[in-house]
């Protein structure tokens, strides 16, 4: 497998930083011929590029609201990708909801990561949700990617506890700092298989 991987972020990128970081000091180069080649956003305002950008990192940003249709996007996303010759596409914050054909393209090569314990609150305001049924415990899943929304194999996921006057914002606080442990492990154990 190539190991060349090219994150897509839509904001501040906190994820991708901890994939970036975990990546060095893990030495991903090294042990498995790995990189983060490229970060690239659907919004140019991005913070998470002016990040990647001063760790030596290749980025770039397509803007969405450019394109006719979401094939072209997707299109054109597809291509800014392929310059890299990515091993793995990694989904960290991308806001965009991806083309069947995108998809299809990356399969067995594209993963996420969602804030719930799938198959458990699939789409968006998941922290909300889990508070209103009155869940006692929330977390989030790294997976890959198919054609059906938050459904494909499960490779990680981290448990955190519902507490007493949660908000969804406060939930989701404490949900982001499992993910920045969980994700960079999952595209580790990824690598680790070739």
């Amino acid at each position: 497998m190539n190991k060349n991987i090219v994150i897509l972020i839509s904001g501040s990128g906190s994820n991708m930083a901890a994939i970036v970081e975990t990546a060095r000091t893990q030495r991903w180069q090294t042990r498995f011929g790995a990189r983060v080649a490229a970060v690239i956003s659907n919004k140019a305002a991005a913070q998470g590029l002016v990040w990647a950008k001063a760790q030596g990192i290749a980025t770039a940003a397509l803007d969405h609201t450019a394109y006719a249709s979401r094939e072209d996007f997707d299109a054109a996303l597809m291509s800014g990708i392929d310059r890299h010759e990515p091993g793995l596409v990694v989904l960290a914050g991308f806001m965009r909801i991806l083309t069947p054909g995108f998809v299809r393209h990356y399969e067995g090569r594209l993963v996420n990561i969602h804030p719930s314990l799938l198959p458990a609150f699939t789409g968006l305001k998941t922290h909300q949700r889990a508070i209103d049924m009155g869940c006692r415990f929330a977390g989030a899943t790294v997976h890959r990617v198919t054609s059906e929304l938050d459904h494909g194999e499960i490779l990680d996921q981290a448990v955190v506890p519902v507490m007493p006057g949660d908000t969804a914002e406060t939930l989701a606080a404490r949900v982001l700092t499992q993910e920045h442990l969980i994700y960079p492990r999952a595209i580790e154990a990824l690598l680790q298989k070739g």
